[in-house]
């Protein structure tokens, strides 16, 4: 089930679908590549995972759980996990 009055996660904007959408930018491809790597192994250790694309050193990602169609707490969890490995 959808929760629209949750709280989205800092740098995500909610698009229609509904799903969370962001853009990360990185300094190059590695950079980026690596990013990716890391959101991999976070996403499969919480089953949930992302729709997503790559383009040099940007890497766009939408969430929305597939199972119930909308936006549920694992996509703000793995929002939150994303910004945070994106600053590390």
């Amino acid at each position: 089930m959808s929760e629209p009055s949750a709280e989205i996660p800092q740098g995500w904007e909610l698009i229609d679908g509904p799903r969370l959408r962001r853009e990360f930018h990185f300094a190059d491809f590695v950079e980026a590549f690596g990013f990716m790597t890391r959101c991999a192994i976070e996403a499969e250790r919480m089953d949930h995972h992302p729709n997503w694309s790559n383009v040099y050193s940007t890497v766009t990602v939408e969430l929305w759980s597939h199972d119930v169609g909308a936006i549920t707490g694992r996509d703000r969890s793995l929002a939150a996990t994303m910004n945070r490995l994106a600053r590390e």
